[in-house]
């Protein structure tokens, strides 16, 4: 893939692993503890990338985390997710110089008569961000508006973000080879990430197709969203991860 100067070039490995960072805790004090061990454990068992996601805390908790994570100077990137509220996504993004924006949706998610406000939204706000944007298209929770099909959202989509993520219906579940591979016959070599439900068992098949993954309800010890990072399921996927890469 000639990927030089785009997402993938981000990473200093192929078929890079993308940790999130959910905030779980009972409170502030609770998250930010939960989040440094957390840090600690996907950087000690070599993920490629931690994204920053309100996916349990609040918006402060994310400032909190990210203002943690850049003043830690690691030597991979970090991204954020700010869910539901793409602007502050981008805002966050700048302010704490993160590698990327992720995005659930890029397009399809609004009514068809709002999409050109929605490109607008996009020229505008890429031209006051310099880094990376990876978007959801038909993603998981997100409503389905659009009168397209899955290819051509997907070519607009292409023109809105720098990779493409993919998932099924629910975090954690399996995203279907015949999805994946829908979406790459669509994209071409656009860069694509497997946005949930990537293991060690199905990584292989997988990547024959995609770039890199997201991995977030894996790594914990019940394999679900809620349950405790495991440095024993980091070590899992990796392992998986450098044997495809030799």
């Amino acid at each position: 893939m000639n990927d030089k100067n785009g997402f993938l070039s981000l990473f200093k490995k192929e078929k890079p692993i993308l940790a999130m960072l959910h905030l779980k805790g009972e409170n502030d004090a609770d998250i930010e503890e939960r989040m440094k061990r957390e840090i600690d454990l996907y950087v000690e068992n070599g993920v490629d990338c931690i994204i920053v996601e309100n996916y349990f805390g609040e918006y402060h908790n994310m400032e909190k985390a990210l203002d943690y994570i850049q003043r830690l100077h690691l030597d991979i990137p970090y991204g954020v997710n700010c869910l539901n509220v793409d602007p502050m996504g981008f805002y966050l993004a700048e302010k704490y110089q993160a590698a990327f924006v992720q995005l659930d949706s890029v397009v399809g998610h609004v009514k068809p008569r709002d999409e050109d406000t929605l490109d607008a939204f996009f020229k505008l706000y890429r031209s006051r961000y310099s880094g990376k944007v990876l978007g959801g298209v038909r993603f998981k929770y997100q409503p389905v508006l659009s009168e397209n099909s899955v290819e051509d959202d997907l070519k607009i989509a292409m023109t809105r973000c720098d990779a493409i993520c993919v998932t099924q219906d629910a975090t954690g579940q399996e995203t279907s080879l015949e999805k994946i591979c829908q979406f790459r016959d669509a994209i071409g070599d656009f860069p694509l990430i497997v946005g949930a439900g990537i293991t060690p068992e199905n990584m292989a098949k997988q990547f024959v197709y995609a770039d890199g993954a997201i991995v977030g309800s894996y790594f914990k010890d019940t394999y679900q969203d809620d349950g405790e990072v495991s440095g024993e399921h980091v070590r899992a996927v990796i392992e998986a991860v450098e044997r495809i890469r030799r």
